[in-house]
């Protein structure tokens, strides 16, 4: 948005912020004038305010809850746009630390698996003999060092850019319910005596709504399509890895992404969180229709 003007060398030079000396701007508050730069820039109805005008300090201006500055999808702008994605990092790596230090029956807890043991034996453990947990703790669960150093490299490439635009509450929901997608369409598809485990299918969740978010932004689609087919190949050529994951994870991701970044303003959070709701309906739906399956 910066811009030159015509004169002399003094008249060119862009002004500094009036918070923040050292960053040029090119940004003024439409109430009092004066330079703001981008992280002291809050939205009005027409142009931006400067704190001072946000606050009601000039006396004139708006309410502070009315012109918070949002993200893309409306959240609330946070000090550290990737703390959440750092504290996802962190409990993954911890369970990660957990599963290696204790005894091997935690593992055994943590993992997906439908029925256990397989007949001609009475099954007593799994998702179809009421452990529902285990659809949530199987996402944050890894037993190689590739597999949990690969998902968290991802997570953190993808997450930080994903955080930052749609805010804490909607990143998170964003990364639970592609989780949870991952594991209904492996519960649902796969052999009921397999353990699988891993964050992929949250990660593959942000892969779908970064697709969104490039597509929100108008930026070279390319990369993302590369990226995903490498991973996509990787996903149906290599062993012992449960596709049903990373599909279910992907739709669900881009779906609820497109959604968060594309939603009308008037009917933001409807649209949004009731699109949420539709996939958790359909993870439950097909958790009841597999558990009817097994038992």
């Amino acid at each position: 948005m910066d811009h030159a003007a015509a004169g002399s060398p003094d008249a060119q030079s862009t002004p500094g912020c009036y918070r923040h000396p050292d960053r040029e701007t090119g940004i003024r508050c439409t109430r009092c004038e004066r330079p703001i730069c981008t992280d002291c820039m809050v939205n009005a109805s027409v142009g931006f305010h400067c704190p001072d005008c946000a606050t009601g300090r000039s006396g004139t201006g708006p309410a502070p809850a009315a012109s918070r500055p949002r993200t893309l999808a409306g959240g609330t702008i946070a000090g550290d746009p990737h703390l959440l994605t750092k504290i996802l990092i962190g409990l993954n790596a911890a369970v990660f630390i957990a599963v290696h230090a204790l005894s091997s029956s935690f593992l055994s807890d943590m993992v997906l698996i439908g029925r256990w043991p397989p007949a001609p034996f009475v099954p007593t453990e799994g998702v179809a003999e009421g452990e529902w947990y285990r659809l949530v703790t199987t996402m944050f669960t890894h037993e190689e060092i590739w597999h949990i150093g690969f998902n968290m490299l991802s997570l953190w490439f993808l997450g930080g850019p994903l955080e930052a635009a749609l805010g804490r509450a909607r990143y998170f929901t964003l990364y639970v319910v592609s989780g949870l997608a991952g594991s209904a369409l492996t519960y649902l598809l796969a052999s009921p005596t397999t353990a699988t485990l891993g964050a992929s299918g949250a990660v593959f969740g942000l892969f779908g709504a970064t697709a969104a978010l490039v597509r929100r932004l108008k930026a070279d689609m390319r990369p993302v399509v590369i990226l995903l087919v490498i991973n996509l190949v990787f996903t149906f050529t290599w062993a012992n890895i449960a596709w049903q994951a990373h599909i279910g994870g992907l739709v669900a991701g881009a779906a609820i992404g497109y959604a968060m970044l594309h939603a009308p303003r008037e009917r933001r959070a409807l649209v949004q969180y009731g699109t949420c709701a539709l996939v958790l309906v359909a993870v439950v739906g097909l958790t009841l229709l597999r558990t009817a399956q097994l038992t």
